[in-house]
Parts: structure tokens; C-alpha cells; sequence
């Protein structure tokens, strides 16, 4: 196995920032209460080839409702790599729990951006038998699989990521 990879939390201050974006503003403490409860990804079995991702907070999806998740989480990778998100199988499976974008593509040079490549999940319940989701705190809902990939021979990409989803197709003027 090789090891291309290290998790780490995102500062509280980023925490703070994307979830008074996200939810509004905080009582005095909450934040500081949700980082410290922040658990980093990993892999339930050794052949397991996903890290679970959990929810820093519990949260209950009707069908049809969507959520937008700050994990607290960013992923130092090597060159080469990257980290692809989906729903964990069993609830994909059960509530038909899909991530917005359909799958989450985390580039290795987004750990450097401005929001120091703080992860984000947008899920949503696409239930069609009425089935509701309830994620526990702690509980994992997310799954991360890193992987290798090339580029062309003739790459000559050469511009420097600063930002999230969609900023590497934006040009500078």
C-alpha cells in the first residue's frame, strides 16, 4: 500500500467561518465545542479501501432536503493523487443519500487554498419510498478514497489553485 496521504483538521477559525456561512451565527461555545469533537477519517478494516468521513453534528434529512456540510477536515496529498467523496454504500443503498455534485473531486493542490481546503459535503436525501435519514454526531456518512491518476503528454497546465468548487475553470483577466 502506498502511503500518499496525511487528514488533518482545518483551524477553528476556519471552522467558525464556514459554519456561521453555513448555519448562521453560533451561540458562544458551540463551534469550539463541534472542532473538539471532530474525528479525522479513517478506515474501518484493513481492506477497507474508503476513510469514513463523520458528521460533526447530528442531522435529520426528510426526503428531498438537502444539507451542506463543513467536516473540519482537509487532505494533504501527494502530486498524482486525489481524493474522491461519495455517500457512504449503506446509505446510498437504504435512503438513496447522494452528494450533490455526485461525486466529490479533491485536487491535492486544494489544500492550499484561502479556506485551507476545508471539505465540504452538499447531501441530499432523494428518497423515493419516504425513508428519513438520521445522522447521528460522530456517525460516519461520507466516504474518501484516494487514487492515482496521469495527465496528457502534452499538459502544460501551469496556474496555481486559490479557491473551491469550480475555481479551477475560472480565468484570470
Amino acid at each position: 500500500m502506498k502511503r500518499v496521504a496525511k487528514f488533518e483538521k482545518v483551524s477553528l477559525e476556519q471552522l467558525r467561518e464556514a459554519w456561521t456561512d453555513t448555519f448562521g451565527p453560533a451561540e458562544e461555545g458551540t463551534v469550539e465545542e463541534i472542532y473538539q469533537k471532530i474525528r479525522l477519517p479513517r478506515r474501518a478494516t484493513a481492506g477497507s479501501a474508503g476513510y469514513d468521513f463523520f458528521a460533526p453534528v447530528s442531522f435529520t434529512l426528510n426526503p428531498g432536503e438537502t444539507i451542506k456540510i463543513p467536516t473540519g477536515i482537509r487532505a494533504w496529498m501527494e502530486p498524482g493523487w486525489v481524493l474522491k467523496c461519495y455517500p457512504r454504500s449503506g446509505l446510498g443503498f437504504k435512503y438513496r443519500l447522494q452528494l450533490n455534485n455526485t461525486v466529490g473531486i479533491i485536487d491535492s493542490d486544494y489544500y492550499d487554498s484561502d479556506n485551507e481546503g476545508h471539505i465540504f459535503s452538499r447531501i441530499t436525501n432523494d428518497s423515493n419510498e419516504g425513508k428519513t435519514v438520521e445522522i447521528r454526531g460522530g456517525e460516519g456518512f461520507m466516504q474518501g478514497i484516494f487514487v492515482e491518476y496521469g495527465i496528457t503528454l502534452d499538459d502544460e497546465a501551469t496556474e496555481i489553485r486559490n479557491g473551491g468548487f469550480g475555481s479551477t475553470t475560472q480565468q484570470a483577466e
